[in-house]
């Protein structure tokens, strides 16, 4: 690819961390339901954030996704005491990441800084890059929705970016799972990569990514070091 992007952002959960990594707990906590509990808490999640967004409000990452976990129990007719509750909040602390990121990440990160932006609390964040022992390829540019006060796909979030690496908008490449997550990057000036893990259409919402990957290998076969 040609004028590749001085810097890549990356969202955090879907495109770096498996969000269904949960599925394990969930399944020794509900057999047979794990699978069913994890769709409906990560869908949940993603609604409660556009929500609060349209509606002016904000509560952090942390609350949102311990209120998506309670609707999801619930509409599931699942009975979960105290501690599988907290069982399960914590374990959005050690997700996963997908098996081709370490990699994909030492190449991206040749010649260019590598930042975070994500919806996540800040607390949420640094404890699953932690985990993971991420930190050596962001650093501190691992930043949250949190510091703008709104969700993703708000222009705010994505201005933070920009902000932290001293960058325009265009030479600032975005990475994401979510397409409609590309789509605000895009909508705001980035150049947007989309990784379609699920090998969905894209979203209609006028504008289209500047490149589509299967996953970060794929990116990282694109956009090298």
């Amino acid at each position: 690819m040609e004028h590749k992007p001085q810097a890549l952002v990356f969202d955090a959960y879907g495109t770096l961390f498996d969000v269904h990594s949960v599925t394990r707990l969930a399944d020794t906590l509900f057999p047979g339901r794990g699978a069913a509990l994890s769709q409906a808490w990560r869908t949940k999640q993603l609604e409660y954030t556009w929500l609060r967004s349209l509606m002016g409000r904000y509560d952090g990452f942390n609350a949102v996704t311990a209120e998506a976990l309670d609707w999801a129990l619930e509409s599931l007719r699942l009975d979960a005491g105290a501690a599988a509750r907290e069982a399960l909040l914590a374990a959005y602390r050690t997700l996963s990441p997908f098996p081709e990121v370490r990699g994909a990440l030492e190449a991206l990160g040749r010649g260019r800084p590598l930042a975070i932006l994500s919806n996540g609390h800040p607390e949420m964040l640094d404890a699953v890059v932690d985990h993971n022992e991420l930190r050596v390829f962001f650093g501190e540019r691992v930043l949250s929705v949190h510091e703008a006060g709104v969700f993703k796909p708000d222009p705010r979030v994505y201005a933070l970016a920009t902000a932290a690496l001293e960058l325009p908008a265009e030479a600032v490449g975005f990475v994401s799972s979510n397409g409609w997550d590309a789509a605000g990057a895009k909508s705001f000036g980035f150049r947007a990569f989309w990784v379609n893990r699920a090998g969905a259409p894209v979203e209609r919402l006028g504008t289209a990514p500047d490149a589509v990957v299967a996953d970060l290998a794929g990116l990282a076969g694109l956009l090298g070091g």
